[in-house]
């Protein structure tokens, strides 16, 4: 889990081709996000993603779309804050599913482990042009803080760091004790995004603790 890609569409790349890039540069965690397409669109990207996620050996989870992920045998979805609750989508799903929340605060945390979330979302580290209705900044302190308090309470969810996370940034975030970190715009802004997906997961999987 020490790499997710968040699909993301751009004058240069489609949202499959930003999958594609990712994977071949050795990510093995795809997110399809497409927040304001419909189902029809989503499905039809999504159906074009899941083969190469197979083909790669990689995890393929759907952003919001519940119904659509149990239609598809996608392997999960991740749930943000106005998107179906936790615990219904549990109920849908069942337990052959990932479900995974966003959190901003501990007690966000808490809730969606209690409701059955398989792994966190947590952010954003700091400002991000590719999320609208931007919670507040966590920054570093905010992980150490969140990640301290799930070790008091004795919640073991894997936690990923999300927003505005750039190359540099990686050692000092996966130092807070995070499993993992998702990025999007970072990698297909790069002059060679499958070189950069490369760097960046060796990155991740040598700061990790």
């Amino acid at each position: 889990m020490e790499l997710q890609f968040i699909t993301h569409f751009t004058a240069k790349y489609s949202y499959s081709d930003s999958a594609r890039i990712a994977l071949e540069g050795g990510c093995r965690w795809i997110q399809l996000r497409m927040k304001d397409a419909d189902v029809e669109e989503i499905e039809k990207e999504a159906l074009r993603i899941q083969p190469l996620c197979r083909e790669y050996g990689a995890t393929f989870i759907l952003d919001d779309q519940v119904e659509l992920a149990k239609k598809i045998h996608a392997d999960g979805v991740h749930l943000g804050k106005h998107d179906m609750p936790v615990a219904e989508a549990r109920r849908m799903l069942g337990k052959g599913y990932i479900i995974g929340g966003t959190a901003n605060t501990f007690e966000d945390v808490k809730a969606h482990a209690e409701a059955g979330a398989d792994y966190i979302g947590c952010g954003p580290f700091r400002f991000t042009t590719t999320k609208k209705q931007l919670s507040p900044i966590l920054g570093l302190d905010g992980y150490r803080e969140i990640i301290a308090r799930m070790k008091e309470e004795g919640i073991s969810l894997p936690v990923v760091a999300i927003g505005g996370i750039t190359y540099d940034d990686i050692p000092a975030v996966m130092q807070t004790g995070v499993s993992g970190i998702a990025l999007s715009g970072s990698i297909l802004r790069a002059e060679d995004p499958v070189a950069e997906t490369r760097r960046i997961v060796s990155l991740v999987s040598q700061t990790a603790i």
